[in-house]
């Protein structure tokens, strides 16, 4: 992208590449819900790493529906007694999907945690296209959890982040806070520490997940 400097993109930037490089679109299962969605993961990959110049960089999680956001949202709004009314703070929210539907779903407030500005930036056009209010935030895993319920979808596929988001979410509901977990099973899902709420069969992009459609749980601590 013409202009997009080196290194971490401003803001007005990563919207602008957002905006250039993806295609508002129902989600699939969720017509409720519409997102900036890529056409092809691994086109938008490269063009990522191409526009921050930077090689290996992580999948651009913002830029598709993944599948234990999918169930999380999916479940949301199927169960709006589970937010309504509630501050919700969303882990590692991406594309800002389940924070848009616990929004849908009559959330007192919701923040989307992120790292990635480009997910900010997403999160941001996603909320405005679905006339919803979201506010973001950085990295929260190290604070004392200040929420009412934490939402944990799709971060459980790396060991330290995993870990690290197992603490955070068991001193929030230590506090107070509920905990729900919308996930596939991958590597380092806390399973012995989770109890099963509802299992969705969802659609999803099979060039990430070498299949159409993947079962995803939705959990909590037990």
């Amino acid at each position: 992208m013409p202009g997009l400097p080196a290194g971490l993109p401003a803001v007005n930037a990563a919207t602008a590449f957002i905006l250039a490089n993806t295609t508002l679109a129902p989600v699939p299962a969720l017509p409720e819900i519409r997102l900036h969605q890529g056409d092809d993961a691994f086109t938008l990959w490269e063009q990522t790493e191409h526009a921050l110049k930077e090689p290996d960089r992580q999948p651009p999680f913002w830029g598709f529906a993944w599948p234990g956001g999918l169930a999380m949202a999916r479940y949301l709004l199927d169960h709006p007694g589970e937010v309504a009314g509630r501050r919700v703070l969303d882990l590692g929210s991406g594309s800002g999907l389940t924070a848009i539907a616990a929004v849908l779903a009559g959330a007192a407030q919701v923040t989307a945690s992120e790292l990635d500005p480009f997910a900010i930036a997403a999160i941001t056009a996603n909320a405005a296209a679905n006339e919803v209010r979201v506010s973001t935030t950085g990295d929260v895993l190290d604070t004392d959890p200040d929420t009412d319920l934490v939402l944990a979808a799709d971060i459980w596929y790396e060991r330290q982040l995993a870990a690290r988001a197992l603490a955070f979410v068991t001193r929030a509901r230590a506090k107070g806070a509920s905990v729900l977990v919308g996930d596939v099973g991958r590597a380092f899902l806390p399973r012995t520490a989770l109890r099963e709420l509802a299992a969705y069969e969802v659609p999803v992009m099979a060039g990430l997940e070498s299949a159409p459609v993947k079962r995803a749980l939705i959990l909590t601590l037990r």
